[in-house]
């Protein structure tokens, strides 16, 4: 539609008219060089109701700016970025290395351990603990973050309060359940997609796993490693473009009356900034629809950053774990093709067209882990 309409146009969305923007030069101009004007949530009845402006994710105004706040302090405060952090993830990674070493060369189409790992790194932040993947305590925080979210709705008896008026049980459970959703589902689908697309392309898998050996041998892998690894670093950074796991972003609003392009927005207006028009934007990439790691990688085999490369947003309401994604990513997924090769099942026909739902996830595959040692 942008190139009928252009990189600003709205379109109706039930009863709400929606301004989409489209392209970098544009949702950089909103979300960097206007960034006060764009950066509360839309009301969204169904959220306003269970969450009443608690958290970090949906809230707004000084509630927003404290838990954001709150929230990167704390990611630091706890080791986000730090050699403690790193180290949960290595023995996670590990753990799970050992599950799929389980499985015996036989092949599976369950991820739950996959997401029950990523989860255990949030969970370790949290509350200092981690659960093993047949804990049903694990499963219940993966498949009810939601419903546990709409139990806060139920009336509680509170008593005197401890601290400020920001600082409060539902507040700051409402804030956990954000992390807790956040920090596992974009992480494991990720991991999903960079799986699914090993064994789509062996050859890329083979030349990653060359690497590993060359640079880290039979140690774990650790972050100091990134930087001596440019075609891991760079299959990484193309599995996440062409995974495109939130493709509309999360949905943003206008904080007062703006003039934006030529555009008069009032206060309060639903604001998408479309970052799979970045993802998937020719000028920047040049094979946009294929999976090609070329993208971040020079002439000379060099890791190339790339501007348009904003998997994780840009400008106040950026993802705040990101630093932490980015460690879990790189430890994750080199361990596990570090001690594996993956295969897809013989005849398998592969389909790299996402599933529907509120992220772009993965249609269901089936696949070996075959141990490398």
């Amino acid at each position: 539609m942008s190139k009928t309409y252009g990189p600003v146009f709205s379109v109706q969305i039930g009863m709400t008219k929606t301004v989409v923007l489209c392209g970098y030069e544009t949702i950089k101009d909103a979300l960097i060089n206007h960034a006060d004007a764009f950066s509360d949530r839309p009301t969204i009845p169904v959220f306003a109701k269970v969450l009443r402006n608690y958290g970090v994710i949906f809230s707004n105004g000084d509630n927003w700016k404290v838990m954001r706040r709150f929230t990167l302090s704390a990611l630091r405060d706890y080791g986000m970025g730090k050699k403690i952090i790193e180290n949960k993830i290595i023995e996670e990674a590990e753990c799970l290395v050992q599950k799929l070493k389980s499985y015996e060369g036989k092949s599976f189409n369950d991820f739950t351990s996959l997401n029950a790992a990523v989860a255990n790194i949030i969970v370790s932040i949290l509350v200092s603990h981690r659960f093993d993947y047949e804990d049903p305590t694990i499963f219940k925080l993966m498949g009810q973050v939601n419903e546990n979210l709409r139990l806060l709705g139920s009336p509680w008896v509170q008593g005197k309060p401890e601290s400020t008026e920001y600082y409060h049980n539902d507040n700051l459970t409402v804030l956990v359940g954000n992390l807790f959703a956040a920090g596992m589902e974009t992480t494991s689908t990720t991991l999903r997609w960079g799986l699914l697309l090993m064994i789509k392309y062996p050859e890329i898998q083979q030349k990653l796993q060359e690497e590993i050996e060359r640079v880290i041998g039979l140690a774990p892998p650790q972050m100091d490693h990134r930087k001596q690894m440019p075609y891991t670093d760079a299959v990484i950074h193309e599995i996440q473009r062409f995974g495109d796991i939130v493709p509309g972003n999360l949905p943003h609003a206008t904080t007062e009356d703006v003039t934006f392009r030529g555009y008069f927005l009032p206060k309060g207006t639903l604001v998408i900034p479309l970052l799979h028009s970045i993802l998937r934007d020719r000028m920047y990439f040049e094979k946009p629809n294929e999976f090609y790691p070329e993208h971040f990688l020079d002439s000379k085999g060099n890791f190339k950053k790339n501007e348009a490369f904003i998997p994780f947003s840009i400008g106040k309401r950026s993802c705040a774990g990101e630093t932490l994604a980015k460690m879990e990513l790189f430890l994750f997924f080199t361990t596990l093709l570090q001690n594996f090769t993956f295969q897809a099942i013989p005849g398998a026909k592969l389909d790299l067209s996402p599933a529907l739902g509120s992220t772009n996830s993965p249609k269901p595959f089936e696949i070996y882990a075959i141990s490398r040692r």
